[in-house]
């Protein structure tokens, strides 16, 4: 394989974003493998893509589950002791960035080898799957003769995120970083026993529900087999779950109002409860939902 594997219809040229000149200005003090990216530090972060990997992590604070993503992504980057380096980009601040790489959803994780970008997933994963995905992108590394290792950087994003999470969350937290769903499910049940309105723990809740029914899809199959049976419940559910895991939601959602439109009975409320569960997985602030409620009102009524 060579470096011209990695070109394909998109793809941008990420040298070009950024002046020779700029430097991401990361020190060897520290033992962290995260840094937070700049348009004025990216060229230089894209240059060491020459001697190492390097895995764009392009997020929003916004976003549903970013900030486990970020935390999953610094523990498997930490771990890895430099056969990788991190970096982090604010997609509501780095505007120019984003729109150089085409970005459209996010979280959005894309790996960089030789200068060039490598597309690696969309949306929340779970930490087992990221693994895989960075597996994959280190055995390319290898074959391109692309074995460094990188230096460890002195703060930067890696602090960013030390704060101690909601201990409310530990149990489940921990279920989901081992992924047993079930477990990080029956969690936040026991919140939301004792307070219906939590609506940290029904987003947690959904969440956890979402990665268990995804967990072993093949993307390209279900969205395949729900294409061929347009009128097959079981088929459109697991069509939505996958489109929401890998961050096309609005897909999700105008598919599940669809069904909900051209259906009646219990299989209109099945897929009227689903949108709900995916509308607090997405998050119930975010405006791709709040345009998809009022789409879902004017389809039931």
């Amino acid at each position: 394989m060579t470096s011209s594997s990695f070109n394909r219809p998109g793809a941008v040229d990420l040298s070009t974003l950024a002046s020779p000149s700029s430097s991401a200005g990361a020190s060897a003090g520290g033992r962290s493998y995260v840094v937070d990216v700049t348009v004025q530090t990216f060229n230089d972060l894209v240059g060491r893509s020459q001697q190492h990997p390097v895995v764009l992590e392009i997020h929003s604070p916004r976003a549903q589950g970013a900030e486990v993503l970020s935390r999953d992504l610094a523990d498997l980057a930490n771990a890895a002791g430099g056969k990788f380096l991190v970096g982090r980009v604010n997609v509501d601040v780095e505007t120019q960035i984003a729109q150089a790489l085409g970005v459209q959803q996010v979280p959005m994780v894309i790996g960089v080898l030789m200068g060039q970008p490598v597309p690696l997933f969309q949306g929340v994963q779970p930490k087992q799957q990221i693994q895989a995905y960075l597996d994959q992108l280190l055995q390319a590394a290898v074959a391109n003769g692309v074995v460094g290792t990188a230096e460890p950087v002195a703060g930067g994003a890696a602090d960013e995120t030390s704060d101690e999470p909601d201990p409310r969350f530990a149990a489940a937290d921990a279920a989901l970083e081992r992924g047993d769903f079930a477990a990080a499910e029956a969690e936040f049940d026991k919140l939301l026993a004792a307070d219906p309105k939590d609506a940290e723990a029904a987003a947690g809740k959904a969440q956890a529900g979402l990665l268990a029914r995804t967990a072993a899809a093949d993307p390209q199959a279900v969205l395949a087999a729900a294409a061929a049976a347009p009128d097959d419940l079981e088929a459109q559910l697991a069509a939505a779950d996958v489109e929401v895991v890998t961050g096309t939601p609005e897909q999700a959602f105008e598919r599940l109002i669809a069904f909900v439109r051209d259906h009646a009975g219990d299989e209109r409320e099945a897929a009227r409860k689903r949108l709900l569960a995916l509308f607090a997985t997405v998050g119930g602030n975010d405006p791709r939902v709040l345009k998809a409620r009022r789409a879902l009102t004017t389809a039931l009524f």
